[in-house]
């Protein structure tokens, strides 16, 4: 992920819309309770924890080649006290307690009707096509390069969570590639947290997760703000908290996810021993608390988050 972190420390540099404080960094970094983020487990985790490892790597694949559509959330049919993403969660969840998760076979035939009905969603929502033609690009490439066999896929990366993330980076389920200028940004934001939760999950042993970096979606860089480690213009922040869509692959969009994945690896290097997918959990766990959730964060229409 070298050329990613170098293009993000790049666009810090030269960013107008957004600034690190770098004057906070070291106490900021002091304060994050880094040492629990290895026994925090996630809900799907504990359910799925004696399912077998395919199943296990399967759900967590298809639940990440579906893991973005945040700028559309405040328009999903939402559970009870649930957010956007757990509410999507929580149907992928309840489809593999209940019939087991899709085969690569199904997921390279699956259309929009079978996934909202899943997710309890409109059949007409415009994010029920994107989810479903994801579903189909990872279908095919399981079908087609990897047996049919989900655990196939995952051990093809040698235990490296970074190849895994670069060969999922480079399917049109996981696709996340920024321009600014001249530069090119690999975010690989989905590609990266499969590994990691494929990772957590106990379905792949990786040897360099240090090596990820941030997951650079809309809520990290909404908690680095908030705590006053990002200073957005107050345009911007205007903008954000009328609710306005800001263009994904726009100067301001690059900036906030950049200048918040090179803030995280700013506190990587001020806290000995921690690691960018710590960080990038503490921070997410900490934006589902009721000061981060009152206050607007930037949405953007597209399948990188």
């Amino acid at each position: 992920m070298h050329e990613l972190r170098r293009a993000c420390a790049e666009v810090a540099g030269r960013a107008r819309s957004v600034r690190i404080e770098r004057d906070a960094i070291a106490l900021y970094a002091a304060s994050l309770p880094l040492d629990a983020a290895a026994t925090q487990v996630d809900e799907a985790d504990g359910q799925l924890s004696a399912a077998p490892r395919e199943q296990r790597a399967g759900f967590w694949l298809t639940l990440d080649a579906i893991n973005f559509g945040s700028g559309w959330f405040p328009t999903l049919s939402k559970r009870p006290g649930r957010s956007g993403y757990a509410t999507v969660a929580a149907g992928i969840r309840q489809r593999a307690a209940n019939a087991g998760i899709w085969s690569p076979d199904e997921l390279s035939r699956i259309e929009a009707p079978t996934i909202a009905l899943t997710l309890g969603q409109d059949i007409e929502h415009e994010l029920m096509g994107l989810f479903a033609g994801s579903l189909r690009d990872l279908g095919r490439h399981l079908e087609h390069e990897y047996g049919g066999e989900f655990a196939a896929l995952v051990d093809s990366a040698g235990g490296s969570a970074e190849a895994l993330a670069r060969q999922l980076g480079r399917w049109d389920s996981f696709a996340d590639v920024s321009t600014y200028d001249e530069l090119t940004i690999p975010f690989r934001k989905r590609a990266q947290i499969a590994a990691a939760d494929l990772s957590r999950a106990g379905v792949a042993e990786f040897r360099d997760l240090d090596r990820l970096t941030m997951f650079a979606d809309n809520l990290v860089p909404h908690v680095l703000r908030l705590d006053g480690v990002l200073r957005f213009d107050p345009v911007l922040v205007q903008r954000i908290e009328r609710g306005e869509l800001i263009e994904h692959g726009s100067r301001e969009e690059v900036e906030i996810r950049a200048c918040a994945l090179h803030a995280v690896e700013l506190i990587v290097a001020a806290r000995p021993g921690s690691c960018a997918v710590d960080v990038d959990q503490v921070l997410w766990r900490r934006g589902q608390g009721r000061r981060y959730k009152a206050s607007p964060r930037h949405r953007s229409r597209c399948t990188a988050y």
